[in-house]
């Protein structure tokens, strides 16, 4: 009895990771994601966050000036159109960290959000990246609207469909 019951629970495990590996093939199949030029005259930030499992539970909301911006749950991004010039942005939990960061007009730049141990909880770590460690990064989906703050800026989901689809029709 006791071997049945082994053997019914690994084949259920050996079902049950099926899905998982399917997916992340299914993932590295996906369109790219398109990012699209700033305004002219701003720059930008594409925030993100890898879908790694430390901190999954966690998210990680993104302030200016005690504004959030907006949350990054694992696996997300968002872009935010801003003004050139020097800004901070901060992220906390049981502890706080600060990204400054210098926007120059016609520029991208991309900040990754990693969630770290802490003791009670997840700590939040943002620091700049790069377009190439993004696109490894295989984060293809966009913050939901309901996910982002009163903090101005940050492009909805509507907004870069309309960006994208401007930017493809300029050829």
């Amino acid at each position: 009895m006791k071997k049945s019951t082994v053997r019914m629970l690994s084949a259920a495990i050996a079902v049950a990771t099926i899905p998982a590996a399917a997916s992340s093939v299914m993932a590295a199949d996906k369109a790219p994601v398109v990012i699209p030029p700033p305004p002219a005259g701003k720059g930008q930030i594409v925030f993100y966050r890898t879908g790694t499992i430390m901190g999954a539970a966690m998210g990680c909301a993104v302030n200016e000036n005690g504004q959030k911006i907006s949350s990054l749950g694992a696996g997300r991004y968002f872009i935010l159109v801003t003004e050139p010039g020097r800004h901070e942005y901060t992220v906390k939990s049981e502890a706080k960290d600060v990204l400054a960061l210098q926007v120059e007009a016609d520029e991208t730049q991309y900040a990754m959000c990693k969630i770290k141990m802490g003791i009670m909880a997840g700590r939040p770590d943002l620091r700049p990246s790069t377009e190439a460690d993004f696109v490894k990064s295989s984060t293809d989906r966009l913050v939901d609207a309901d996910d982002m703050g009163p903090g101005p800026g940050a492009l909805r989901p509507e907004e870069v469909a309309a960006a994208v689809a401007a930017m493809k029709a300029k050829g």
